[in-house]
This record gives C-alpha cells, structure tokens and sequence, in this order.
C-alpha cells in the first residue's frame, strides 16, 4: 500500500506510465518510511538523556548503495521482497538502478561508512560529518586499455535517503584579517574581521543500526553562496556576472579530491577541509549548549578525526573556545586536548599533509594559534630534551626547511589525547619510528596510554549478510541468527571443518557465486571466463605500493609456462584486477594500460584458450565489490612489507571464504594469528628486512638470477604485448629495474613460489574448501563493531548499548 501511493504521487499528470526508476524510488521512499519514525525516536532520546556524544569527523564516507542495507538493518528485507513480487516486480532490477553514494576513494572512506553502522548497531550517540560533494569519486571507463575519467554525477536523478536542514545553516569565514587587543596578546580574545562569507547547508542522511531501533546521522554539508555574493558590481552594472560568481563559493563542495595516500597541497582542498570543520564545530557547539541541558559536569564530546584531514578541528575549537566564549588559553587548550583523538592512516611519506603557510594564511586566525600552540610545544619539548637542537627541529609543527609548511600530523599529536594507527603492525611502525620522537615525549611527560592501536574492521551485515546471503543461511542454519551482532561466534563453525556434507556446502555456495559472477563478466565486459578455474583477485586503489605490478609480471610468467608447454598440466586461472588510479599518477595508470595489453594478448590466444583469463574489473566501487568479493577464490594482498597501514579488503576476502596469499603487512599479520599459518599463503621480505636491504643497496640487480622474471620483463620492454608501440613500456621497465622503491623485484621469486603452491592446494577441492571455512571461522576478530567498542571504551570514554530501545 505504501509503494503504491509513493507511485501515485510519482505519476504527474502528464506521464501515467511508470519507469522502472519510478519504481525505485517508490520502494526507496516506501523503505524510508519505516525508518523515519525510528529516527525521530532515537535523536529524540539523545536530546532528553544527554548521553556523551561521539563526532566522527571525515572527508570522505564512502557510503555505497543505501536500499538494500536499509532494508535488512531495519529487517524488512523479505516483506519489500514478497511485496515486489506480488507486483510482478524484480527488486534486484530496482536495487541495481540506485546510484552508489561515492563520496571516497578507497580504505579511509569505506571505514568511515563501517563504522557509522556499527556506531548504530551499538547503540552509540554518534554523529559523522563530512561534505557532500556534487561529484564524487570518478566513473572509469577503460578505453583501448587506458584509464578515462568521466564526472560521477550521482544526484542527477535526485536522492531519496537524504534531507536538507536549511535551518540549521551556518557561515564559514576564509580571509580577512585579525584585530588584536590593547596587548597584542596572540593567545586573548581577538576579532577576526573583513572575511569572506561561503554558507554551509547541512544535509542529513539516516544510518540505521541493525537489529535495534537507533539510527543516527550523516550530516553532510554543502557550500551555499551568500544572497549579497558579490553584488557590489551592481555599480558596473554586471549583475549577470555577479550571479555566475556564485559559483565560486559553492566551488567548495563541487568534487571529491580523486587522491589516495597521495597529499596534493591545492587551494581548494584547504578551503574543503575547513569549511567542513567550521560547519561541524558551530553544531557540536549549539547541540552543547541546548536549552535542555544544564552546565554538565561531565564531558560531553569525543571527536574523532579520520586522518589529518580535519586537524583544523584543533585551531578552529582553540578560536571558538578563546575568541568567542572568551576562555583563558590553558584552560581552553585542556579542553581541546581531551576533546580531540588522532587517528593515522598512512606512513608513506608523500602522503603526509604538510600545508604551507602561504596558502594557510587564508586563515589568519588559526595560522596564529598554530603558532602559539607550536611556540608552547617547543617550550615542553626543550624542558624535558633540554639542549637537543635537533629534536625541536624534527618535533616542530612548523617546517623551515625550504618553503615553511605546517606538518598536520604533528599538530594533531599534539592537541589530542590520543593517537592510533589501524592494525598491531603499523602502530608499531608509527610508536617505534615515525612518530617515536613524540612517544618519548608523551612517556616523559607521564602521559600515560595516549599512543594506541585499533585494528580496523569492517560490518558483516553488508560484508556477508547482504553481498553472501547463501553463504549466510548456510551459516544461520549450524549457529542461529545472532552472529551479525556477535561475529566472534562464527568460532562455533570450527568444529564443522572435519563435517563432509558442510564442506561440500560451503564448495556449492562458492560455486553458485562463481557462477553468477561469470554472467555478469560476460554480459558486461563480453569475455567468457571458466567458472571451475581458480578466481583470482586483487582489487583497491591502484598504487606502485599494493604491487599490482607484480601480480601483472605473474600472468606473463604463466602465459609463458603455458605457451612453452601447452599439453602441460596447468591449474585454471582467471585473473581480476580492479581499481581507480588517481588521475594525475602517471605511473599507476601505466599499470592499468599494460595489465589491459597483456589481457588482450593472453584472452586471444586459442593455444591458452580457458587456461588462463585475466579480467580488467572496470569502474571497481562498492557495488561491484559485493558482487566479486562472494565469488572469489584467491585474495591478493601483496603489499610490500611495511607500507599498507591495514587494508579492509582482505578481511572482506577472509569472511566470504577466500583464501588470501600476502606479505606480513597491516591486517594480514593478525589474520594469520587468527587462522593459523596453514590458512594463509605468506611470502615475501617482513619489515625488517625490507628495511635491512634499503640501507645495503638502493635497487635490487638480481633480476638476472631468476629466468622467468628477466623473460618476462624482456617481454614487456621489447614491445611483446604492445606489438604497435614497441617501446611503450621500455622506460616504465628501466625505472622498475633500476629505482625499485617496493622491491618487487627482491620479493617475486617467492611470490611466484607461493603461487605455485597456491595452485597446488586448489586441485584438493576438500581440502582448499577446509581452509575456506578455516578463514570464515578465525574472521570474529575483524568485525567493525569490535573496532569500535574499543575505540568507545579507550578513546571515547562512552559504553555500547547495543540492545533494543
């Protein structure tokens, strides 16, 4: 009844017959419905208990589709079903037609949207805040086997889970300049005057928990030009021109930076990464000071910042706190601290944010309390390290080394409370070198637990129970329905690997997957892949550090085996790689362009024929993730050791029963604790001794001692696989032998040993499907409602209350 009269009002007069998008967004209002009341409830409880509320900060949530998540969070799933087919409707077809919400590039975003419904499903008082950009992440086409990049624009049909909330408007100021008191005392209250005005229009999106009756909110912001914008040209008489101006205010929240682990220190995306902090701090601030509320004596905020991106959070609540409620510094500075938590994603250096001061000085203010904050920083350091010149240089938050840039890690070390990495591997990497100047500091001054580790997780409901629902039931059916909420109790499946019958069930379910996915490849890509091969997988961002390059090298060594041998036993494999490389990284899209000339090559071949297949999985998003991640076979986690901070892909692998070959890198490392060594195919150099071959020598010259990787690197430079451009490839070839940074080159006889063995394993059906459920069972660990009860507990200072309200 309820699609029905969404329908109705749907149909304009003008148009009585309904499109299947019209359909969609009767079911996706239909299904909005259910969830609004719930919604109302649950802010209207955290307005009269007051809880501490949680404020996760991030530019980017990558949020995926919402339809079909709703649904099963709210439990609705199967009434939506019978209730299409009784209308001769396929709800598949519908789910497919809604748009995915691509406001991330990768890891950092996805985690963001995890652990927003795990928040829920805890029952937290959460809140994520975040832009919401006109275009997110780019759509990629793959033409004549390179990237293109084409506008994703995803509101083009409208969006039927958000809400704008026009009246809870706020301004956000850029330039300017800054009057000082009688004193000229910095750090007293001073007026920030002749600013630019851009408005931030929030908008809000409902994330419901599972199973309980929460759901919180997205608030997203949108830049709005001010009505006056400009109009002082009246006197010239532009008025035209003056409108069109508009768009340089609302510019702001026009696109999504396409980078990943990569800082590009433009304008614009300063000017992004505070307009989404001033907007946030204003309503942190008026949701503080509710009239229902008296003056707590208790803490009342936790806010989170995902990555450095939002460190301006630091100085904008220091200018809130002095400049406007008229706080003495230390005082204000306490708060700050206790208020704010650091979370870091990345060691690679060029992906830290240093910011110059040049472009910060649109921002007089804050470039004033970053000084501040800095001038009493290298005081403490100097009292607890007195003399030692070179620790202050190395700890400032100012660089004076070439141009003079801010380090926004360093500013967010130093004005929280606490610090994480994302897995046990890089904590450590992040404690003992990267940041091990501060941990002394922080140990000298008895701060006691400020650096930290939270593993990152990732939500089962959309990660199993929605992307696996076979794999699913057949869980539900051995250990019951409540281990969506508890994924520690996937454990009870370990007694079930010596059970043939379930064994030959979980091996059914795989299949069927397989299957489907196959179709898929086939209907959209034309290429007929053998569903009985091995599926092979590596899909994320594409970066020289997660080595897609090696996995590339690997299909032109076995295509080699097979062209020298062709009556020659051979495990099946079909090869899929997907990723977006960022627009402007030369080199990443020289990977894309030859995986592409050797998959034309090596899919022509009759003398390969369904040997070998490799599949470019073009546009990789979070809607094609769940249909791959089900069907794979093998997960490919090759990062060189020491530079992945965590990845969340292999436990998505992990889940759905595959296995994974990997270094010890990020999550891989407690995976394998999980699971148990015998589950997981490990290679490759550890940290260590990464480390131990970049002081002996800066590229690896034993290329010369493994024939097959010198053959096919001969290949690939000598035109082989782009016969119309010879030398394509040559100089690409060169720089790998010769600047090797993620030795590639040191690690590929033992990944292609690995790889032998893995294919091995893949001709026992029995016992590769033993290690698959091995994998299923250990995987309690990496749900991401584990990651968040710990950051609750540890860093936020507030406990879950998961139960129903």
């Amino acid at each position: 009844q309820s699609f029905n009269r969404h329908l109705h009002y749907t149909l304009v007069k003008d148009r009585n017959v309904a499109t299947t998008r019209d359909y969609y967004f009767a079911l996706a209002n239909t299904v909005r419905d259910q969830m609004v009341g719930r919604w109302i409830r649950t802010q209207q409880y955290y307005y009269e208990k007051d809880p501490k509320r949680v404020y996760y900060l991030s530019l980017e949530f990558y949020m995926g589709r919402a339809l079909q998540n709703t649904m099963l969070n709210l439990g609705i799933q199967s009434s939506c079903d019978e209730a299409m087919y009784q209308l001769g409707l396929d709800i598949e077809e519908l789910e497919e037609l809604e748009e995915d919400a691509g406001l991330g590039n990768g890891g950092l975003g996805r985690l963001a949207a995890c652990f927003l419904d795990s928040m829920a499903t805890l029952g937290l008082a959460a809140y994520g805040y975040g832009i919401r950009y006109e275009y997110g992440i780019f759509n990629q086409k793959i033409r004549q086997g390179w990237q293109v990049e084409e506008a994703d624009d995803w509101l083009r049909y409208g969006n039927a889970w958000d809400k704008a909330r026009p009246e809870y408007m706020v301004p956000v100021h850029y330039y300017g300049s800054v009057e000082h008191g009688a004193d000229g005392d910095w750090s007293k209250p001073c007026k920030w005057v002749n600013s630019q005005v851009v408005f931030a229009m929030p908008y809000d999106t409902p994330t419901p928990g599972y199973g309980n009756n929460t759901v919180n909110t997205l608030r997203l912001y949108t830049a709005k030009s001010p009505n006056s914008f400009n109009l002082g040209v009246f006197n010239t008489g532009d008025y035209i021109q003056a409108v069109c101006d508009r768009n340089l205010a609302e510019n702001i929240s026009r696109v999504l930076y396409p980078n990943d682990n990569f800082f590009e220190g433009k304008e614009l995306r300063l000017k992004q990464e505070y307009f989404v902090v001033c907007a946030t701090l204003q309503d942190i601030i008026r949701r503080f000071k509710s009239p229902n509320h008296p003056t707590p004596s208790t803490p009342k905020v936790a806010i989170q910042l995902n990555d450095t991106h939002p460190s301006l959070a630091i100085p904008e609540l220091m200018r809130l706190l002095i400049d406007i409620e008229e706080m003495e510094w230390d005082r204000a500075w306490k708060i700050v601290v206790n208020t704010c938590a650091y979370t870091n994603h990345t060691v690679l250096p060029e992906a830290l944010e240093r910011w110059p001061v040049h472009l910060l000085e649109m921002l007089p203010r804050h470039l004033e309390i970053i000084y501040i904050i800095n001038q009493k920083h290298i005081e403490n350091i100097s009292k607890h390290f007195p003399g030692d010149m070179d620790r202050l240089r190395r700890m400032s938050l100012v660089e004076e080394d070439g141009e003079k840039r801010v380090n926004m890690a360093h500013l967010c070390i130093v004005g929280s409370h606490a610090v994480n990495g994302v897995a046990a591997i890089h904590s450590k990497i992040i404690q003992d070198s990267v940041f091990k100047d501060f941990v002394e500091l922080s140990e000298k001054m008895g701060e006691v637990n400020k650096f930290q580790n939270k593993t990152n997780g990732i939500t089962p409901r959309r990660w199993l129970l929605l992307c696996n629902p076979g794999l699913a039931d057949l869980i539900a059916e051995k250990i019951g329905e409540d281990w969506p909420k508890n994924l520690d109790q996937l454990r009870e499946l370990t007694p079930l690997i010596d059970n043939p019958a379930f064994i030959r069930s979980i091996n059914q379910v795989k299949q069927e997957n397989k299957m489907k996915l196959a179709g898929f490849i086939e209907k959209e890509w034309g290429i007929k892949v053998n569903p009985a091969s091995m599926f092979d997988v590596q899909v994320k961002r594409i970066h020289e550090y997660k080595r897609q390059l090696m996995n590339a090298i690997h299909m032109v060594v076995m295509y080699n085996r097979i062209k020298a041998d062709p009556n020659k036993d051979f495990v099946p494999r079909t090869v899929m790689i997907g990723g977006k490389a960022a627009p402007g990284y030369h080199t990443a899209k020289m990977i894309i362009k030859l995986i592409n000339s050797i998959a034309s090559m090596v899919n022509n071949d009759p003398i390969v024929g369904d040997k070998l297949k490799i599949v470019y999985l073009e546009n990789y998003r979070v809607s094609l993730a769940e249909k791959v991640i089900p069907a794979a076979d093998l997960s490919e986690q090759i990062s060189t050791a020491g530079t992945e901070a965590s990845g969340t892909g292999n436990m998505k692998f992990m889940l759905n029963g595959a296995l994974t070959i990997g270094t010890l890198d990020g999550a891989n490392v407690e995976m394998a604790e999980e699971m148990g060594g015998e589950n997981i195919f490990i290679f490759g150099m550890k940290v260590h001794e990464v480390e131990e071959l970049d002081r002996r020598l800066k590229s690896w010259g034993g290329v010369m001692s493994v024939p097959e990787l010198k053959t096919a690197l001969d290949q690939i430079s000598s035109g082989y696989f782009s016969p119309l451009e010879p030398d394509q490839f040559q100089h690409f070839v060169d720089n790998l032998i010769n600047h090797d940074r993620f030795k590639l080159l040191a690690d590929f006889q033992s990944y292609v040993e690995c790889q032998d063995r893995v294919s091995e394993a893949f001709k026992d059906t029995e016992q590769w499907t033993k290690m698959c459920l091995a994998n299923i069972a250990a995987s309690g660990k990496f749900s991401s409602d584990r990651t968040i009860s710990e950051y609750a507990r540890e860093i936020w200072g507030v406990e879950p209350q998961p139960d129903l309200r």
